[in-house]
């Protein structure tokens, strides 16, 4: 039996986040955006180090006895990301300092540095700091407080004084003030300073009497895994609860350190917190760049920022009086954020209002704070239907506020449903029965991305609008399984994980397989965010080793390596950074010329084929058949924000063909379905 080779999903995770790095520092992006990817590169760098690297220190404790036969080797893997990150950490800072800054510069705006400021500019940090930050800095002392005591995610002055003293950390008000202090604006130049700036130079007023040698900043970041325990006996809502209060003061997985902070100072923080040499990271001067998403353009220059692109109409939709009508009529698929989410909004509103409409049932996974969505579930609430909701109580960062949804529409009258113990329901599905006539009509809605519209606007996600029975029936027996009328769900149509998604998608690599044996074509096509499971990868390089032509658009990480003699010479992997997030998951099997093409919500990890409860749908329509596939081959034709993907990093930008026009994908089909559209103003709008 063949040996293959995996990359390890971790660092294949950095690759990714070098991809961010290069939109970071690519010139052809507005510089607003251009600091929008640093902002990306840092809070994706955080969640890495609360999500991943929390599990490698728990595989730490297990004993090496067990880690070993395992091939489990944390250590070796830790020092190995630490390495990779700490060059891009430098590569970060290299593009904010010579490249985002004196762009910023001649566009009239200066982020100034404590070096920078004049005397004049001292008297405006002087009122500043009088006006806001005299009477209230929070300031820690290490003798009295523990690791615990420092929330996750909050930057922090540590003042360097003599040995002797205690050691102090101030906390930087971020959450009450801001991040950037304007302190000068002068026709057409603008000047900010960081906050942290305005209390280290003022680290006199702060610490009075004392010999300051300098403050430095420090973030920690947290452990954010719930860890839930199966057999807890009391409410669930209370242990997930209990579990984010111990989020905040949960064991640290890092704490960033400012570059220029003494070996001494530092080796005291790592005592009086009890952390570990590893646990030490070092940064830039400032940290938080995540902070950079709400930087203000105060210059109202949009050109420093990337050209509107409004949610299209979509002809049918808009011109429907009623779109139960344009359902039952045909399938129909819309793509977000090129097209408009507020039909999706429309028609939950259509169906609260509809005397029609018997029953809603919807799982959600990452619900907003506040959408039309939300309030068209609780009117039909109002109006007396039955509505049935599953939330995902463990839907990362989103834990609390899903919870808080989940018992305001229990309030109101609504069937709650909350998550199963060692199962999260990632599936983005919407099921609405109707009286018509004599007979209830389902009509049923299966998406790659989540019901949120602010995330619509910026991931790149398609939705299936359809009344056909089969859909609906599968559908049926997925939300007696949610609310736990059923364990083993009969299965028409749908591909349902954990149930027969994997088997289905094993038997489809397989057929392709078969074909190529026999000397015909045989191709495969997915777009996915994550490639990890290795069951499906040794698919691929069977398939592969069979001749079937295989090419991957692969967002994240990527555990398969393509272009391997002998595993996997006939896979090309690609991967699309640019604007839109690439979210949505498709998979194209060409089946001898009769082609086969799904799209829904799971990756190929596994836990999305076994430990997560998904849905994915095969498109039969001929018209929105032809209008994905197309859509999927444009992406797979990038040739200016693809990178090409080889397992070593080097994330290679595809070039265009001599005498090939340049694609950007997601720039051609917001225009090739603009180009869809009749005379705007000739249209209604929602």
């Amino acid at each position: 039996m063949a040996t293959f080779t995996y990359n390890n999903r971790e660092i294949d995770w950095i690759y990714f986040n070098e991809r961010v790095l290069q939109e970071a520092g690519d010139t052809s992006n507005p510089v607003f955006e251009r600091l929008r990817f640093l902002a990306i590169f840092s809070s994706n760098l955080d969640e890495f180090f609360k999500v991943r690297v929390s599990k490698l220190r728990q595989i730490k404790k297990v004993k090496k006895s067990i880690r070993k036969p395992l091939g489990l080797r944390p250590n070796k893997l830790l020092k190995t990301l630490l390495a990779e990150i700490n060059e891009q950490q430098i590569r970060f800072g290299q593009v904010f300092r010579e490249g985002i800054l004196p762009e910023l510069a001649d566009k009239g705006i200066h982020i100034l540095e404590l070096q920078d400021l004049k005397t004049k500019h001292l008297a405006k940090l002087k009122s500043y700091y009088d006006t806001h930050l005299k009477d209230g800095p929070t300031i820690l002392n290490a003798a009295n407080v523990s690791a615990n005591a420092f929330a996750d995610g909050q930057l922090y002055l540590v003042a360097d004084l003599s040995e002797v003293d205690d050691l102090l950390f101030v906390k930087v008000p971020t959450n009450r003030l801001g991040r950037f202090v304007e302190i000068s604006r002068d026709r057409d130049v603008y000047e900010y300073v960081f906050l942290e700036d305005i209390l280290k130079a003022h680290a006199t007023d702060i610490f009075p009497g004392k010999a300051i040698k300098g403050l430095y900043s420090i973030k920690i970041s947290k452990d954010a895994e719930l860890y839930l325990e199966e057999d807890y006996e009391g409410e669930w809502i209370e242990q997930v609860y209990a579990s984010l209060s111990k989020r905040q003061t949960g064991q640290p997985t890092r704490l960033l350190y400012e570059g220029g902070m003494p070996k001494t100072l530092r080796k005291r923080i790592r005592k009086a917190l009890q952390l570990g040499k590893v646990d030490m990271v070092k940064g830039g001067t400032h940290h938080n760049f995540s902070d950079f998403f709400d930087f203000p353009n105060s210059t109202g220059n949009h050109d420093l920022e990337y050209k509107d692109l409004p949610p299209l109409r979509q002809k049918d939709f808009e011109e429907a009086d009623n779109i139960f009508d344009l359902i039952r009529e045909k399938d129909r698929l819309l793509h977000f954020p090129y097209q408009r989410f507020g039909y999706l909004e429309k028609w939950l509103l259509e169906a609260a209002n509809d005397p029609q409409v018997v029953s809603i049932h919807i799982s959600l996974y990452r619900i907003a704070k506040e959408s039309l969505l939300t309030s068209a579930l609780l009117k039909a609430l109002e109006n007396g239907k039955k509505v049935v909701i599953f939330v995902e109580g463990k839907a990362r960062f989103d834990e609390a506020n899903n919870i808080k949804w989940g018992i305001h529409f229990e309030e109101k009258g609504a069937e709650v449903f909350y998550s199963f113990p060692n199962v999260k329901v990632h599936s983005k599905i919407l099921y609405i029965q109707r009286k018509e006539g004599k007979r209830i009509k389902g009509y049923a809605y299966i998406g790659t991305g989540n019901f949120n519209a602010k995330t619509s606007k910026i991931y790149c996600d398609h939705a299936l609008f359809t009344a056909k029975k089969k859909i609906g029936k599968d559908l049926e027996q997925v939300f007696r399984v949610l609310k736990r009328e059923l364990i083993l769900p009969k299965l028409k149509t749908l591909l349902i994980s954990p149930y027969n998604t994997r088997q289905r998608f094993e038997e489809l690599i397989q057929a392709e397989i078969t074909n190529a044996k026999k000397g015909l074509p045989a191709k495969i096509s997915i777009k996915m965010n994550s490639l990890e499971d290795k069951k499906m990868i040794n698919q691929l390089y069977r398939a592969s080793n069979a001749g079937v032509k295989i090419k991957l658009l692969v967002r994240g990480f990527c555990c398969l390596i393509p272009q391997i003699p002998g595993q996997s010479e006939n896979i090309e992997v690609i991967s699309v950074v640019d604007r839109f997030l690439e979210h949505a998951r498709v998979f194209l099997f060409h089946n001898n010329g009769e082609d086969k093409l799904y799209m829904g919500s799971a990756d190929w990890m596994t836990r999305n084929l076994d430990k997560r409860i998904e849905v994915l749908v095969q498109l039969t329509d001929k018209d929105i058949f032809r209008e994905l596939k197309e859509m999927l081959e444009l992406q797979f034709s990038d040739n200016t924000k693809a990178r090409m993907i080889d397992g070593k990093g080097t994330n290679d930008f595809v070039a265009p063909a001599p005498n090939d026009p340049k694609i950007r994908s997601q720039y051609h089909i917001y225009e090739s379905l603009e180009k869809q559209l009749p005379v705007r103003d000739t249209l209604k709008t929602i």
